[in-house]
Protein backbone atom coordinates (compact mmCIF):
# COMPACT_ATOMS: atom_id res chain seq x y z
CA UNK A 1 0.00 0.00 0.00
CA UNK A 2 1.18 3.69 -0.93
CA UNK A 3 0.36 6.10 1.68
CA UNK A 4 1.08 9.96 0.19
CA UNK A 5 0.97 12.75 3.46
CA UNK A 6 0.67 16.03 3.42
CA UNK A 7 3.11 17.86 5.85
CA UNK A 8 4.23 21.30 7.71
CA UNK A 9 6.51 22.33 9.78
CA UNK A 10 8.28 25.16 12.01
CA UNK A 11 12.04 24.02 10.67
CA UNK A 12 13.54 26.69 13.11
CA UNK A 13 14.13 23.91 15.31
CA UNK A 14 15.56 21.26 12.87
CA UNK A 15 18.76 20.80 11.19
CA UNK A 16 16.55 20.48 7.35
CA UNK A 17 13.78 17.56 5.66
CA UNK A 18 16.96 14.80 5.09
CA UNK A 19 17.30 12.43 7.49
CA UNK A 20 20.82 12.48 8.55
CA UNK A 21 23.22 10.06 10.56
CA UNK A 22 24.64 12.91 12.99
CA UNK A 23 21.73 14.42 14.43
CA UNK A 24 18.04 13.28 15.07
CA UNK A 25 17.01 16.60 14.46
CA UNK A 26 15.48 16.42 11.04
CA UNK A 27 11.96 16.51 9.65
CA UNK A 28 12.30 13.14 8.01
CA UNK A 29 13.55 11.78 10.72
CA UNK A 30 11.26 12.37 13.23
CA UNK A 31 8.13 11.53 11.19
CA UNK A 32 9.75 8.12 10.56
CA UNK A 33 10.51 7.26 13.86
CA UNK A 34 6.84 8.15 15.23
CA UNK A 35 5.85 6.39 12.30
CA UNK A 36 7.90 2.81 13.16
CA UNK A 37 7.13 3.43 16.74
CA UNK A 38 2.93 3.55 15.63
CA UNK A 39 3.87 0.24 13.10
CA UNK A 40 6.48 -1.77 15.48
CA UNK A 41 9.01 -1.94 12.18
CA UNK A 42 10.94 0.23 10.34
CA UNK A 43 9.39 3.03 7.97
CA UNK A 44 11.05 5.10 5.20
CA UNK A 45 9.37 8.26 3.44
CA UNK A 46 10.25 9.98 0.20
CA UNK A 47 9.93 13.75 0.50
CA UNK A 48 9.32 16.07 -2.55
CA UNK A 49 12.06 18.40 -1.95
CA UNK A 50 14.72 18.64 0.73
CA UNK A 51 14.27 21.93 2.50
CA UNK A 52 17.22 23.25 4.27
CA UNK A 53 17.74 23.82 7.80
CA UNK A 54 15.40 26.21 9.36
CA UNK A 55 13.55 26.24 6.29
CA UNK A 56 9.76 25.86 6.51
CA UNK A 57 6.87 23.99 4.44
CA UNK A 58 2.66 24.23 4.31
CA UNK A 59 2.40 21.71 1.40
CA UNK A 60 5.30 19.44 1.83
CA UNK A 61 4.69 16.11 0.37
CA UNK A 62 5.98 12.39 1.16
CA UNK A 63 5.07 9.11 0.91
CA UNK A 64 5.45 5.52 1.98
CA UNK A 65 4.92 1.47 0.91
CA UNK A 66 3.40 -0.54 3.90
CA UNK A 67 3.32 -4.07 4.39
CA UNK A 68 0.53 -3.53 7.33
CA UNK A 69 -3.38 -2.96 5.39
CA UNK A 70 -3.84 0.15 7.24
CA UNK A 71 -5.96 2.87 6.34
CA UNK A 72 -4.60 6.56 6.23
CA UNK A 73 -7.51 7.10 8.91
CA UNK A 74 -6.06 4.59 11.26
CA UNK A 75 -2.84 6.45 11.10
CA UNK A 76 -3.34 10.35 11.17
CA UNK A 77 -4.39 10.66 14.75
CA UNK A 78 -2.12 8.67 16.70
CA UNK A 79 1.08 9.97 14.29
CA UNK A 80 -0.03 13.64 15.16
CA UNK A 81 -0.21 12.62 18.96
CA UNK A 82 3.33 11.74 18.75
CA UNK A 83 5.12 14.17 16.56
CA UNK A 84 6.31 17.10 17.95
CA UNK A 85 4.08 20.53 17.82
CA UNK A 86 6.23 22.34 14.71
CA UNK A 87 5.44 19.18 13.10
CA UNK A 88 1.99 18.12 11.58
CA UNK A 89 0.42 15.45 9.09
CA UNK A 90 -2.27 17.53 8.04
CA UNK A 91 -3.53 14.52 5.20
CA UNK A 92 -2.98 11.34 4.04
CA UNK A 93 -4.37 9.30 1.00
CA UNK A 94 -3.62 6.27 -0.74
CA UNK A 95 -2.05 6.51 -4.42
CA UNK A 96 -0.80 4.38 -7.02
CA UNK A 97 1.64 1.82 -6.23
CA UNK A 98 4.24 3.77 -8.79
CA UNK A 99 3.37 7.33 -7.28
CA UNK A 100 7.05 8.92 -6.00
CA UNK A 101 6.27 12.00 -4.40
CA UNK A 102 10.09 13.74 -5.59
CA UNK A 103 9.64 11.90 -8.88
CA UNK A 104 6.51 12.15 -10.10
CA UNK A 105 6.01 15.90 -9.09
CA UNK A 106 5.71 18.36 -12.07
CA UNK A 107 6.73 21.54 -10.32
CA UNK A 108 6.97 23.21 -7.07
CA UNK A 109 6.22 26.92 -5.10
CA UNK A 110 7.92 28.64 -2.53
CA UNK A 111 7.28 31.74 -0.90
CA UNK A 112 10.22 33.82 0.72
CA UNK A 113 8.75 36.61 3.03
CA UNK A 114 10.65 39.75 3.70
CA UNK A 115 9.35 42.59 6.54
CA UNK A 116 10.49 45.62 4.56
CA UNK A 117 9.46 48.24 7.43
CA UNK A 118 10.49 49.24 10.83
CA UNK A 119 7.24 47.39 12.55
CA UNK A 120 8.30 43.76 14.25
CA UNK A 121 5.36 41.09 13.39
CA UNK A 122 6.19 39.44 17.12
CA UNK A 123 3.90 36.31 16.24
CA UNK A 124 5.77 35.81 13.07
CA UNK A 125 9.39 36.25 13.92
CA UNK A 126 10.13 33.03 13.18
CA UNK A 127 8.23 32.92 9.26
CA UNK A 128 9.72 35.86 8.12
CA UNK A 129 13.15 37.70 7.48
CA UNK A 130 13.25 40.97 9.10
CA UNK A 131 15.17 42.95 7.04
CA UNK A 132 14.05 46.23 7.83
CA UNK A 133 14.47 48.61 5.47
CA UNK A 134 12.37 49.40 2.28
CA UNK A 135 13.41 48.05 -1.49
CA UNK A 136 12.87 49.30 -5.06
CA UNK A 137 10.11 46.92 -6.13
CA UNK A 138 10.11 48.09 -9.83
CA UNK A 139 13.95 46.92 -10.07
CA UNK A 140 13.04 44.04 -7.85
CA UNK A 141 10.09 43.22 -10.26
CA UNK A 142 12.31 43.76 -13.59
CA UNK A 143 15.43 41.57 -12.17
CA UNK A 144 12.98 39.09 -11.59
CA UNK A 145 11.26 38.77 -15.04
CA UNK A 146 15.02 38.35 -16.36
CA UNK A 147 14.96 35.19 -14.44
CA UNK A 148 12.19 33.66 -15.61
CA UNK A 149 12.09 31.32 -18.40
CA UNK A 150 14.46 28.11 -18.71
CA UNK A 151 17.89 28.85 -17.71
CA UNK A 152 21.29 26.70 -16.51
CA UNK A 153 20.73 28.30 -12.85
CA UNK A 154 24.83 27.08 -11.65
CA UNK A 155 25.51 30.15 -10.78
CA UNK A 156 22.58 30.35 -8.25
CA UNK A 157 23.18 27.16 -7.00
CA UNK A 158 24.81 26.12 -3.64
CA UNK A 159 26.34 22.68 -4.18
CA UNK A 160 29.70 23.74 -6.56
CA UNK A 161 30.04 19.76 -7.01
CA UNK A 162 26.90 19.14 -8.62
CA UNK A 163 27.30 17.49 -11.61
CA UNK A 164 23.72 17.20 -13.45
CA UNK A 165 22.03 19.23 -15.11
CA UNK A 166 21.16 22.47 -13.48
CA UNK A 167 18.78 23.41 -16.05
CA UNK A 168 15.43 24.39 -14.42
CA UNK A 169 12.48 26.53 -15.35
CA UNK A 170 11.23 29.27 -13.58
CA UNK A 171 7.64 30.12 -14.41
CA UNK A 172 7.11 33.06 -12.31
CA UNK A 173 8.65 34.93 -9.83
CA UNK A 174 6.06 37.08 -8.26
CA UNK A 175 6.60 40.25 -6.14
CA UNK A 176 3.67 40.88 -3.70
CA UNK A 177 3.41 43.75 -1.03
CA UNK A 178 1.23 43.45 1.65
CA UNK A 179 0.89 45.52 5.22
CA UNK A 180 5.12 46.09 5.61
CA UNK A 181 6.17 43.04 3.66
CA UNK A 182 7.17 42.32 0.55
CA UNK A 183 6.87 38.40 -0.52
CA UNK A 184 8.71 36.77 -3.71
CA UNK A 185 6.63 34.14 -4.73
CA UNK A 186 8.25 31.44 -6.95
CA UNK A 187 6.77 28.46 -9.09
CA UNK A 188 8.80 26.37 -11.41
CA UNK A 189 9.59 22.74 -12.09
CA UNK A 190 12.30 22.55 -10.15
CA UNK A 191 14.97 24.01 -7.94
CA UNK A 192 18.32 23.78 -7.22
CA UNK A 193 20.01 23.19 -3.84
CA UNK A 194 20.08 27.00 -2.14
CA UNK A 195 18.11 28.62 -5.48
CA UNK A 196 15.37 30.09 -3.89
CA UNK A 197 17.49 31.47 -1.31
CA UNK A 198 20.46 33.13 -3.72
CA UNK A 199 17.93 34.22 -5.97
CA UNK A 200 16.47 36.24 -3.60
CA UNK A 201 19.41 37.68 -2.19
CA UNK A 202 20.66 38.51 -5.40
CA UNK A 203 16.82 40.42 -5.71
CA UNK A 204 17.74 41.90 -2.65
CA UNK A 205 20.72 43.41 -3.67
CA UNK A 206 19.06 44.98 -6.93
CA UNK A 207 16.68 46.64 -4.89
CA UNK A 208 18.91 48.34 -2.75
CA UNK A 209 20.79 49.60 -6.20
CA UNK A 210 23.44 47.54 -6.05
CA UNK A 211 22.97 45.59 -9.04
CA UNK A 212 20.63 46.37 -12.47
CA UNK A 213 18.07 44.24 -13.64
CA UNK A 214 20.23 43.90 -16.30
CA UNK A 215 22.87 42.27 -14.98
CA UNK A 216 20.78 38.82 -14.34
CA UNK A 217 21.37 37.56 -17.84
CA UNK A 218 25.22 37.91 -16.97
CA UNK A 219 25.14 36.10 -13.62
CA UNK A 220 22.91 33.51 -15.89
CA UNK A 221 25.59 32.92 -18.55
CA UNK A 222 29.30 32.79 -16.34
CA UNK A 223 27.73 29.73 -14.05
CA UNK A 224 29.53 30.46 -11.60
CA UNK A 225 28.18 30.89 -7.62
CA UNK A 226 30.57 33.80 -6.67
CA UNK A 227 28.87 36.04 -9.51
CA UNK A 228 25.57 35.98 -7.74
CA UNK A 229 24.15 37.47 -4.78
CA UNK A 230 24.31 36.88 -0.90
CA UNK A 231 22.26 33.59 0.19
CA UNK A 232 19.47 35.26 1.89
CA UNK A 233 18.55 33.27 5.60
CA UNK A 234 16.23 30.22 6.01
CA UNK A 235 13.39 31.73 8.26
CA UNK A 236 11.59 33.67 5.61
CA UNK A 237 11.26 30.58 2.78
CA UNK A 238 8.24 27.90 2.87
CA UNK A 239 7.53 25.31 0.72
CA UNK A 240 3.89 25.80 -0.26
CA UNK A 241 2.70 23.64 -2.85
CA UNK A 242 3.75 20.54 -4.74
CA UNK A 243 2.19 20.21 -8.35
CA UNK A 244 1.54 16.56 -9.58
Amino acid sequence: MNIRMLIQYDGTAYSGWQKQKNTDSTIQGRIEKALSEILGEETEISGAGRTDAGVHASGQVANMHLTRSLSPGQLLKPLNEILPDDIAVTAMDCVPDRFHSRLSAKGKRYRYRIRTDYRKKVFEKRQIWAYGKPLDLDAVRAAAEELTGTFDFRSFCSNKKMKKSSVRTLSQIAVEERDGETDLVFEGDGFLQGMVRIITGTLIETGEGKRLPGDMKKILALRMRSEAGFTAPPQGLILEEVYY
